[in-house]
């Protein structure tokens, strides 16, 4: 496994991955990491593609992913990436669609384990009143994430 460290305007990320594909991408407020002053040629995609993110002149991702989860988690994953950019769902319609409306714990808990920050957009999953509910990223970045994906239309979730 590979890993780089590049300055986000959300904090240090780190970008883990090898051929097989990009299996973690974090954030952290600390900065004990030093950033990367090469990119590993196997994550040059993956960086490449985040930074074009917060330049906001890409709005998905198209590199391989390689997340590590059970199956049950990976399901939800899978379904975070049917959420197009700029809109938002509840945690009950995610649960709604992957079927069984009593998993909802199961899911958000999921949710939480996502190793793939902004990728996998968990950040674009809120309470059914609006409310922003649970992020593993702290909801200061789920604010600044969905603000940044649609400036206009996320004002009233706040």
């Amino acid at each position: 496994m590979e890993t780089a460290y590049i300055n986000s305007p959300l904090g240090i990320t780190k970008i883990v991955g090898d051929d097989d594909g990009v299996s973690v991408i974090s954030v952290s407020d600390v900065g004990t990491n030093e950033i990367s002053q090469e990119i590993p040629d196997v994550l040059k995609e993956a960086v490449l593609q985040l930074q074009e993110y917060f330049d906001k002149k890409r709005t998905d991702f198209s590199f391989k992913l390689n997340p590590k989860g059970t199956e049950f988690q990976q399901k939800v994953w899978k379904s975070l990436l049917e959420i197009p950019y700029g809109k938002t769902i509840s945690y009950m319609d995610q649960t709604k669609k992957l079927g069984d409306i009593k998993a909802i714990r199961a899911v958000a808990s999921a949710n939480g384990k996502n190793p793939l920050w902004i990728v996998v957009p968990c950040h674009r999953v809120i309470g059914t009143n609006g409310s922003l509910t649970g992020y593993a990223g702290g909801l200061p970045r789920k604010k600044w994430l969905l603000e940044h994906e649609n400036p206009t239309t996320q004002q009233s979730l706040f």
